[in-house]
């Protein structure tokens, strides 16, 4: 009986790294944003152009990658991939919640580890949106905020605004 079970575990961890088999980065991030090359049959138009609004609360992992700006980078390198053309995308991202510390300096010694993720994306485009309320919350100023990070009233004017501005929500 352990055996079945040693083997059932031995199977998914070995299921689990055959899933991450594949992905890669770039051509976009070269470090960041590691995507799978599929062959879709929902085509993407040649002239497909995308305005999308990330929305993140939760707080990365002590010292790890926050991973919805991991997936705005993701979703930039996937496109880029499948031949959408980098200028025909535009991304935001808009912080609120315990993921403020995530594009805020770090309180400590140690370097914020999302800093040369939240640099790179920037360096593409990406805008970078603290909610004020949250940041006031947790008591990080604008000054605290990384470079390039910008502070909002709150993430609801900044999603209102964006929607205005054509950006759609990502739902995920």
């Amino acid at each position: 009986m352990k055996q079945f079970f040693f083997t059932m575990f031995a199977a998914m961890i070995v299921t689990k790294a055959v899933a991450q088999e594949g992905f890669t980065t770039g051509p976009v991030f070269d470090d960041f944003g590691p995507a799978a090359t599929v062959e879709p049959d929902f085509e993407i138009p040649a002239d497909a152009t995308f305005q999308l609004a990330f929305d993140v609360s939760k707080k990365a992992e002590d010292g790890g990658l926050n991973k919805t700006l991991v997936s705005a980078a993701r979703f930039i390198n996937m496109h880029a991939r499948a031949g959408v053309s980098p200028e025909n995308i535009k991304l935001a991202v808009v912080v609120h919640g315990g993921a403020v510390k995530d594009v805020a300096n770090a309180s400590t010694d140690e370097e914020n580890a999302n800093a040369a993720l939240v640099a790179a994306l920037a360096k593409k485009g990406v805008r970078i949106i603290v909610c004020g309320q949250s940041a006031a919350y947790y008591k990080v100023a604008n000054a605290d905020l990384l470079p390039n990070v910008e502070m909002a009233l709150s993430a609801m004017t900044a999603h209102a605004l964006l929607q205005q501005e054509g950006y759609a929500l990502n739902p995920f």
